[in-house]
């Protein structure tokens, strides 16, 4: 979840950053913290659906007790 946060923060920067860093009012700021928000939910969702996943594959040894075939 930490590594699902700190990606969408950064997009959330990088897409809303320059209404903030270039001071620009009305519905340019808005449009863009708008997008910002929705794709920094979109990558976090992403984030920790893609791990949950990948751990889910994590599996069970062929022999229980060895970790690996050399042992």
């Amino acid at each position: 979840m930490c590594s699902a946060a700190f990606a969408a923060a950064v997009l959330f920067g990088a897409v809303a950053g320059p209404a903030y860093l270039f001071g620009l009012t009305g519905g340019v700021r808005s449009a863009l913290v708008g997008a910002g928000v929705v794709l920094a939910v979109v990558v976090f969702a992403v984030r920790v659906v893609s791990v949950l996943v990948r751990f889910a594959r994590g599996g069970q040894p062929s022999q229980p007790g060895r970790t690996s075939p050399d042992s």
